[in-house]
Order: C-alpha cells, then structure tokens, then sequence
C-alpha cells in the first residue's frame, strides 16, 4: 500500500504537483491520448514524407536543368568555336557523368549532410554546397584513373560548384515563392502546437520567426491560467485532446519536474516536444548541442569566420580588389582628375576609421566635401537622420561638392577603398566601419562587430543603407552575418549591393 507524500500547503513542491483529479477521469485522459497517438505519429510522418518528396524532386528537376544547360552550352556553335570549343570539349565532354548516377550520388549526399531536415539546415548554404561536393567526388572518382588528376580536378571545381550554387538558389526560391504564396494564411499541413511558459516567453516566441512552421492553438502557464484563453499546465492532458496538438512548445522557466511531466504526456500523445531555451540567440554566437558521457550539453561557438574561411575570404578579397582595381582603374583616374577640377582640396579623403580587433586604419575614399568639413561635424549634428549618437549622416549636406552629391548617390566615391582591400585593412564584405568617436559609446554587446574586418560593403548597405537608421537593427544585421558566414552568403551581398546602388536606395 501506497502512502502519498504530505507537501505544506504554499510550498514550492505545492505549485509543482498539481491536483490529483478523480481516480477514475485520469486514465481515461490518458487513454484517449493514447488511442489519439496513432494519428499524430502519421501526421509527422506524412509531413515529413511530404517535405522530403518535394524537395528531392526539386533537386532532381535542377540536376536535370543544369546538364541541359551545360549540354547545350556545348553543343552551340555561335558560343564557342574552333580551338576554343575543342579545348572545352576536351575537359567536358557531352557523355561526361550518366546522368541517373550523378542525381542519385548528390541526392545521397543532400541526405546525408542533412539537407532534407525541418527548419534551417534544408535551406543552409554549406551543407547544400558539401553535399554537392560530395556528390560529385562520388561521380568523378573513377575517372580519375583514365583522365588523370588536373583534367578531373577541373571537372570537379566547376561541376561541385555549378551544382551547389543551382541547388541553393533553387531551395532560396521554393522558401521564397512559400512565403509569398501563404504570407496571408499558414501553410497547408502545418502542425498545430501548444505553447507552456510565462507570459513573456510566449510573447517573445511567437513575435519570433522560430515558430513560423507552426500554427499556435493554445497555451499553458506554469504559474496557472489567467481566464484569457491560457490554462495552467496541470490541464495538459485535457488541452492536447480538445485543441488536436500535435506539438508542444515547452519554454525554459518549466523546471524539471515538471518538464518530465509534460514530456511523459507528450510522448504518450505522439506530439512532437521542442524546448525552447532562453539566452541562446545571442550577437556572435552559435549554439550546438554536442553530447558528453550520454549527457547533452549546449556549446556555444564564436563567430564562423575562422581557420580556413579566413584564408578563403582573403583569397576572394585579393581576387576581387585586383580585377577591380584593373578594371576601373581608368575610371577612378577620372574621377580624381573631375575632383580637382570641380572644387579646391585634395583629391582623396582619408579618415580614421576602426577595424578588426579594435584597430585603427585610415579609409581611403574620393573627396566629396569642401575642405574642412570635419570641422562643421557638431554645427550640423541636430541634422542628422539618425538620433542616435553613435551614427551621423545629413539629408543635403551642405558641405557635399557639386560632383560629390553624384559620386555619393553612385558609390563611386568608395572605389578607393579597393586599396584599403589589397592592403588587408577592409574586405569586400563586412560591417561597416566605425569612426573611433563612435565607438567610444559603444556597449559591450556592440564590439561583436569588430571580429571581422569591417567591409566596402555589407549587410547594411545591401538592406538599404541609411534607410535603417536604427544602430540596433544594424548590430543586428551584421551580428547575424559574422554568425552565419559562408562564401556564398558574400556572394549573395555582393550581388544584392548591385541593385541597392544603382538604383540609389537611401544614398544621399
């Protein structure tokens, strides 16, 4: 015979062991959980099957437009011709890979990298390009004995690249297209979940895009209901019956008592359990749950350019400052000759700026203001488009030349920075840098910025420039991309920097 614990009434075990309903009401909960669990489990299932089945087909469907391309870039006479075509025919030929067994070898990799996963990792740059990589050393390899190394290894680079490049942008699309199709209503098959935490914490998730899969059908507080709609969480059981949940979103205040209560209900159900921890979603930090003696332990890592990227941004930032500067080298004499003519004072302007590691650097730019502009900075500051100190920026500055107001507009005034770029102070693409005044207001959370080097451009510029005037919002920009670096994701700033310059977007 059974003797129940005696708990003081008030007591904090009090809160945590909720009311004994009858004895013959809780089997019977739990029992049409159970005859429930069934359904929800084919429900995750055939979402699952769902998700894998349209990306697999869109993955094959862009294997098959890629070779078609590639085929008939081959085959076109006007494109290529003579030497050249027979160079290329040499190194591509048009029986190169059976194409069945190159899908089959780059769709095994997408599983194994993970790529057909819920959330992040279907849509992550690096696993997409990995995947294809793989998949295409596995094509490749025994073709290396009858081809020799260099013929193959060029295959390889641009066969892996082409391939990972076509795969990300198709898998950008479908998120995309999702997106705009079902921005006004959840999409169809969506699971519907159950949120326990406090007040604050179910704010927080559900202003988040975290929860975006998901359709919200109730919620639980661990303090007790409130009369608005949420329950405490001692009327779990009765929740997920009546409200059909399949997957509940436990927050970190439930402790762990009750955490294994609503786990051992949960799983009774067939819902899917997800913890939602607090603290994780920090500036420059990446969380990776890693395991330790059958224990699950959180780590959290520094920002992703490191090691290897490092050495792979600078190779970019070599290559692309060079062709640039032999490029445009033509036009940025021009410019400074214009900048002589049009106004008295130096041709280029350099400022003190600061960079990676707290270091200063003089950034080098084609002078756009009168001399001694500098001196006007606090005349003009009640001017300013932003409120915050720690940003300056005048609509119509009166100290802006003639032609400074169009090499502003245009972003030619940055050209010089290129140097900057080859000298190892800036690269292409980062945050923006600084002035040492600014910095000098900074708060801790803000020096994140200063783990890489700062860019020509960034993620700011590309988002509109000095359309997003709050600084908060543009440490969370930039946080954002020093977290989740990848060359492609460069590639893609570059890209969008185009449009936003050439159309002027919040340049002035």
């Amino acid at each position: 015979m059974s003797v129940a614990p005696v708990v003081p009434p008030g007591s904090a075990a009090a809160e945590l062991i909720p009311p004994a309903p009858p004895a013959s009401s809780r089997p019977s909960d739990r029992f049409r959980l159970q005859r429930r669990s069934p359904v929800r489990v084919r429900q995750h299932l055939l979402r699952t099957l769902v998700r894998v089945t349209v990306l697999a087909g869109a993955d094959l469907a862009t294997i098959w437009v890629v070779r078609a391309v590639g085929r008939s870039f081959l085959r076109d006479q006007t494109l290529l011709s003579g030497p050249a075509q027979r160079a290329v025919e040499s190194v591509f030929p048009l029986g190169l890979l059976n194409g069945w067994q190159y899908a089959v070898a780059v769709v095994l990799s997408l599983l194994v990298f993970g790529a057909y996963r819920p959330g992040d990792p279907r849509r992550d740059p690096a696993r997409l390009l990995g995947a294809a990589a793989l998949g295409t050393a596995l094509a490749l390899w025994a073709t290396i004995w009858d081809r020799g190394l260099p013929v193959v290894f060029a295959q390889y680079v641009v066969l892996s690249g082409t391939m990972g490049l076509a795969i990300t942008l198709q898998r950008l699309s479908i998120d995309r297209v999702t997106a705009r199709v079902f921005r006004r209503r959840r999409q169809p098959g969506a699971s519907r979940a159950l949120i326990i935490g406090r007040q604050s914490e179910r704010e927080s998730l559900q202003a988040s895009r975290a929860l975006s899969d998901l359709i919200i059908v109730g919620a639980l507080d661990p303090a007790g209901g409130n009369g608005n709609g949420v329950r405490p969480v001692q009327e779990l059981q009765q929740a997920l019956h009546e409200l059909s949940v399949e997957t509940v979103v436990v927050a970190d205040s439930v402790d762990a008592e009750m955490f294994g209560r609503v786990s051992d209900v949960a799983m009774a159900a067939g819902c899917e359990l997800v913890f939602a921890p607090r603290g994780l979603d920090l500036p420059g930090v990446r969380p990776q749950i890693i395991w330790r003696h059958g224990h699950a332990l959180v780590q959290l890592t520094t920002p992703g350019i490191r090691g290897w990227q490092l050495v792979v941004k600078r190779l970019m930032d070599l290559a692309g400052a060079l062709l640039g500067i032999i490029a445009l080298g033509w036009l940025m004499l021009l410019i400074g000759i214009a900048v002589k003519l049009d106004s008295r004072g130096p041709m280029l302007f350099r400022q003190t700026r600061v960079g990676r590691g707290g270091r200063r650097f003089k950034i080098v730019k084609f002078r756009t203001m009168e001399e001694n502009a500098e001196d006007r900075v606090e005349d003009l500051r009640p001017m300013s488009v932003y409120r915050d100190e720690r940003l300056f920026k005048v609509r119509k500055d009166p100290r802006v030349t003639r032609l400074g107001r169009f090499l502003r507009a245009s972003s030619l005034d940055e050209l010089p920075q290129l140097f900057n770029v080859l000298a190892g102070q800036m690269s292409l693409v980062g945050p923006r840098p600084p002035l040492p005044s600014e910095v000098e207001l900074y708060e801790e959370r803000h020096f994140a910025r200063f783990d890489v080097k700062p860019g020509i451009t960034g993620p700011w510029q590309a988002s509109g420039r000095n359309e997003i005037t709050d600084f908060e919002q543009i440490i969370a920009l930039e946080s954002d991309y020093i977290r989740n670096w990848s060359l492609l994701s460069d590639l893609v700033l570059l890209a969008r920097t185009v449009p936003v310059v050439l159309l002027r977007h919040g340049a002035f």
